[in-house]
């Protein structure tokens, strides 16, 4: 399997190619399809990295297992 810039770059190509007008729409078909193939791969993969850098930023805590990690990221209530 392709490395994630790879697969992201791809991605990208095909974005772009299917903003072409003169391209036929089998063709506009296909590479769509690809693309959103591409996308759910590159999300899954996206999540489980969220997962381990959630779990390496705060490790589960004995006393709380329960409570979702937070990332101190936002302000509360920021989105």
């Amino acid at each position: 399997m392709k490395r994630f810039e790879e697969r992201l770059e791809r991605l990208e190509e095909l974005a772009d190619r299917i903003k072409e007008p003169t391209l036929p729409l089998e063709e506009a078909v296909a590479v769509f399809e690809e693309g959103v193939k591409l996308a759910r791969g590159l999300e899954k993969d996206l999540a489980k990295i969220e997962g381990r850098v959630e779990s390496l930023l705060n490790p589960p805590d004995e006393e709380s297992p329960g409570d979702k990690p937070e990332l101190g990221l936002f302000e509360e209530g920021e989105s």
